[in-house]
């Protein structure tokens, strides 16, 4: 059976990554595209190849697609989403689901009653390299995790500004922006749930609005791990990395939290040091692969809904924990869902 796609939103991602990603697929193709303005929808589906070019929701889900991809600002995700797991399609959203998690959780329960695959487009997931770290740790390499730290703060380009510096009722700031990312690939490489955490966040002249452009949150997971995640906008010269130190080891790994398939991953332990190889695949086509196995019954999204309900309370914890000076407590009610 082919795949039948609808692009929800006339985005820069879709365009870098995941029409290519979707298109690598045997048996795929994407038929539509929708934005609320007519003349880019028209033009990105010349631009990009896609026949039919609607203006409204409606018009996108009357057609004959099986699945959506939903990359619009934020705010609009959730009304998106169920529009189409009313019409019958399978989805795929970016990251956060919604804005809060309760607005997650009535999306994962409307897909769940209605037998359809709603994945989270956590792409760092499918990284080699997060899954390469994720393994050593399984196997024992470095012995009890103990701690950990991620280092994901960038520079924002112009082109990506717009609404994520401005716009607090789209969504807008770094938390929901990267924090999420982060809560999440803290949570898959260490197979391990975060239960609280204590945040700070900035305004370093970036952001306006009241929204933060910088965050540094701490974690404390179930096992008992620490982990720091530095999250910003405003570095220009940064470099981004993942390290989880272990009683018998530690994984340093540089330049992977990124939408390409780079970077390097270290193993140190009293053998010495050992540079860990792994695949190099397209972060978006292993992705789009794992939900074209999910639609045909065959495992899950390699993010699910729920794994999309977990990021998001752990970033509105940590909002709230910037707010009030407190540690936060993780949802207790989602503690196993994953």
């Amino acid at each position: 059976m082919t795949v039948k796609w609808g692009l929800i939103g006339a985005s820069t991602i879709a365009r870098q990554f995941v029409i290519n990603a979707i298109r690598a697929q045997p048996n795929s193709e994407i038929t539509a595209v929708m934005s609320s303005s007519p003349e880019r929808a028209a033009a990105y589906a010349k631009e990009n190849g896609i026949a039919l070019a609607v203006s409204t929701l409606d018009a996108l889900l009357g057609s004959d697609v099986d699945a959506v991809y939903i990359s619009t600002t934020n705010e609009l995700h959730l009304e998106q989403a169920l529009a189409a797991i009313r019409a019958g399609k399978h989805v795929l959203c970016e990251k956060p689901l919604a804005l809060t998690s309760a607005d997650a959780h009535t999306m994962v329960a409307a897909a769940k009653a209605a037998g359809l695959v709603l994945g989270t487009n956590h792409h760092l997931r499918n990284a080699g390299s997060h899954r390469a770290m994720r393994e050593a740790i399984a196997g024992g390499r470095i012995g009890k995790p103990i701690a950990a730290r991620v280092f994901h703060s960038v520079y924002l380009p112009e082109n990506l500004q717009g609404w994520r510096i401005t716009r607090p009722e789209a969504g807008g700031g770094v938390v929901l922006d990267i924090t999420v990312h982060d809560a999440d690939t803290l949570r898959f490489v260490l197979g391990d749930d975060p239960l609280e955490v204590s945040a700070f966040t900035q305004a370093a002249g970036m952001a306006s609005g009241g929204l933060e452009d910088g965050a540094m949150c701490i974690w404390r997971f179930k096992s008992g791990v620490i982990a720091q995640s530095h999250e910003g906008f405003t570095t220009k010269f940064a470099g981004t990395g993942f390290e989880v130190h272990g009683s018998e080891g530690s994984l340093i790994a540089k330049d992977v939290m990124t939408q390409r398939p780079i970077g390097s991953v270290l193993l140190r332990t009293a053998k010495g040091e050992e540079e860990l190889s792994f695949d190099r695949e397209d972060l978006y086509v292993r992705a789009l692969r794992q939900f074209h196995a999910a639609i045909a019954g065959e495992g899950q999204p390699s993010a699910t809904g729920e794994d999309g309900v977990w990021s998001l309370t752990s970033a509105e914890a940590a909002l709230q924990s910037a707010k009030s000076g407190k540690s936060v407590a993780i949802d207790p009610k989602l503690r196993g869902a994953g």
